[in-house]
C-alpha cells in the first residue's frame, strides 16, 4: 500500500478532484484488472481507451484515476482524479515508486538499435556473470530473473512489467540488470520512471516504419536517442553513419566504439576462424583496452556485438581474461546458433526472417571457406506477400542450395506462401527444393549434408512454436534435431 501522494511524487500533476492524501491498494491500467481502492490510470492504447473506462473504474471501487484529458464520473463519486500531460510517461513513474524504486538498487543496462540488441545482452550478462555478479535479463527472447525464465511478449514490456521484473531481480539479489530497449518502448515512455546507468546505441536502419511503428526514419531515430537522454553514460556504435544524428540532444558522458580510428574503443586485425565448424572471428581489441580476443559467432557484425559487450563490461571492472573466456563461449539462443550435428559440415539457426537479415546473414556466411551454403527457411501467413518474394530472391542469389519449407503459415495454406517463395528464387539461377513439413525439410538438409557445407535454419531462431490456425502447436528447432539424430543413432 502506498498513498497518492507518494505514488505521484515525481510528476507535474493537476488536482482535479479529490486529495493527494489517500491511500492506494493496487496499480491498475487494464480495465478488466480494476479493484477496490486501486488507482487506475486512463491509456490510450492501439485498440482500447482506457479514458473510457472512467465511470466503469469509478463503480467498481477504484479509488482514484489518473488521466490526460477530462473524463466523466458521476457527480457523488468518492474518487479522486489527478491529470497529466502523458498517462504513459506517468505510469513508468507511479510504477517505479509502487515497488519501490528497484532500479536504484542495481546497475542498469540499456542497449537500443537496430539490430544486435539480443546478442549484445546475453554477451553482457554471460561476461559479468563469469565475475560472480548476479545479472537480471529483460529482452526479444524472454525476462530472466535467477533461475526463472519468463517468455518475453515485447521486446520491452509495458513500464508497470518492467518495474515488477525489477523489483524481483532487486528482492533476488541482482547487482545488475541488462535490457533490450526498443524505439516502441522509448515512444511509449515504457522505461522512463529511473535513469539508466549506461546507454548503448548499436546502429539504426530503416526499420519499423509504418502506420502503426514510426511516421519516418527521423522520428525513428530521435525515439533511439532519446535513451541518451535517459542514462548517465552513454555507449555509441561511432561506425553508424547516423550515430551523431541519434545522440543529438544528449545529457549524458559520451563514450564511442567501433573499427574507426577515432573510436575511444577498437577492433583491429580481424580474421575470420573456423575450428571444427565452430565459425568465429579473431582480433584485437585497441584503444580504451588492449588485449586479443576471440568470439564464436561468425562475421563482421559479431565483432560490434562484442566490442559493445566489452565496452560496457570495462565499467565494472572486468578481469580481461574473463572477457576473452566470455566471448569464446558465446551462445545465444537462435542467433547464428550452433547445433552439433556432424563432425563435416555445420549447421545454424538463426532469427533471420526478413530478407535484410537473410542478406546480412549468408553474406557473412559466404566469406568462410565452405562447401555449399544451405539455406532451409519459410515465411509466416497472414504477412506481407512482398517479403516472401525478397527472401526467395536473396536466398536464390546467395545460397547454393535453398530449401523451402513452412514457418508459421497462420491462415494461410503453406503451399501458397511457398510459391510465393518460388516466385522470388525465380529472379535467380539458385536452386531449390520444396519439402513443406519442416521437421523432413531439416532431415533432408542434415541428411544430404557435405563435407565442409554451412547449413543454415532461419527464420524461427529462438521461437518453439509453429502456429498454424490461431494455434500455436509446440515446434522447436533444436528437439526436431535432437529426434533427427536420434531415429539415425547419431550422438555428440
Amino acid at each position: 500500500m502506498a498513498t497518492l501522494k507518494t505514488l505521484l511524487e515525481n510528476l507535474d500533476v493537476t488536482v482535479v478532484r479529490g486529495r493527494l492524501e489517500l491511500d492506494i491498494t493496487d496499480v491498475v491500467y487494464d480495465s478488466r484488472k480494476i479493484t477496490k481502492g486501486c488507482l487506475f490510470i486512463c491509456i490510450e492504447g492501439a485498440n482500447f481507451d482506457g479514458h473510457s473506462a472512467a465511470a466503469q473504474a469509478v463503480e467498481q471501487g477504484a479509488a482514484a484515476l489518473v488521466v490526460q484529458r477530462p473524463v466523466k464520473v458521476p457527480e457523488d463519486a468518492q474518487v479522486a482524479i489527478v491529470q497529466v500531460e502523458s498517462t504513459r510517461y506517468a505510469m513508468a513513474f507511479i510504477s517505479a515508486a509502487w515497488f519501490g524504486h528497484p532500479a536504484e538498487k542495481m546497475k542498469t543496462i540499456g542497449i537500443t538499435g537496430t539490430k544486435g540488441k539480443t546478442t549484445s545482452a546475453y554477451l553482457v550478462k554471460s561476461i559479468l556473470e563469469n565475475t560472480g555478479l548476479k545479472v537480471g535479463l529483460i529482452g526479444t527472447i524472454e525476462a530472466i530473473i535467477g533461475d526463472k525464465h519468463i517468455p518475453a511478449e515485447n521486446t520491452t514490456p509495458e513500464s508497470y512489467i518492467l518495474q515488477s521484473y525489477l523489483a524481483q531481480m532487486a528482492e533476488a539479489g541482482c547487482d545488475a540488470v541488462v535490457m533490450e530497449v526498443s524505439s516502441q518502448a522509448l515512444m511509449q515512455h515504457r522505461s522512463q520512471g529511473f535513469v539508466f546507468d549506461f546507454g548503448i546505441f548499436t546502429n539504426i536502419e530503416p526499420d519499423h516504419i509504418g502506420p502503426n511503428e514510426h511516421g519516418s526514419f527521423e522520428e525513428y531515430m530521435r525515439c533511439k536517442g532519446m535513451l541518451f537522454r535517459q542514462c548517465r553514460v552513454g555507449i555509441a556504435n561511432r561506425d553508424d553513419s547516423h550515430w551523431e544524428q541519434v545522440m543529438e540532444g544528449h545529457t549524458c558522458r559520451l563514450e564511442t566504439y567501433g573499427l574507426s580510428e577515432e573510436a575511444d574503443l577498437r577492433a583491429e586485425g580481424m580474421r575470420l576462424t573456423n575450428r571444427n565448424g565452430h565459425l568465429g572471428v579473431a582480433f584485437q581489441v585497441k584503444g580504451l583496452m588492449d588485449f586479443d580476443a576471440e568470439i564464436a559467432m561468425p562475421g563482421r557484425f559479431s565483432v560490434y556485438n562484442a566490442l559493445t559487450a566489452i565496452a560496457i563490461c570495462r565499467h565494472f571492472g572486468v578481469p580481461v581474461e574473463a572477457v576473452k573466456k566470455a566471448l569464446r563461449e558465446a551462445r545465444v539462443k537462435g542467433r547464428i546458433e550452433l547445433v552439433k550435428v556432424s563432425d563435416e559440415f555445420t549447421l545454424l539457426i538463426d532469427y533471420a526472417h526478413n530478407a535484410m537479415a537473410l542478406e546480412s546473414l549468408l553474406t557473412t556466411l559466404k566469406e568462410y571457406d565452405h562447401g555449399r551454403l544451405v539455406c532451409v527457411f519459410g515465411c509466416g501467413g497472414n504477412r506481407s506477400r512482398l517479403r516472401r518474394y525478397e527472401m526467395g530472391e536473396v536466398s536464390g542469389r546467395l545460397a547454393d542450395l535453398t530449401v523451402i519449407t513452412s514457418d508459421n503459415p497462420r491462415f494461410e495454406e503453406p503451399q501458397a506462401i511457398i510459391d510465393d517463395i518460388k516466385t522470388g528464387i525465380a529472379k535467380t539461377d539458385g536452386k531449390y527444393i520444396e519439402i513443406c513439413d519442416r521437421k523432413e525439410a531439416i532431415a533432408y538438409a542434415i541428411d544430404n549434408g557435405q563435407p565442409g557445407d554451412i547449413i543454415v535454419l532461419a527464420g524461427k531462431g529462438h521461437e518453439d512454436y509453429q502456429e498454424i490456425r490461431g494455434v500455436k502447436h509446440p515446434m522447436d528447432e533444436r528437439v526436431l534435431i535432437a529426434q533427427i539424430l536420434k531415429e539415425r543413432g547419431i550422438s555428440f
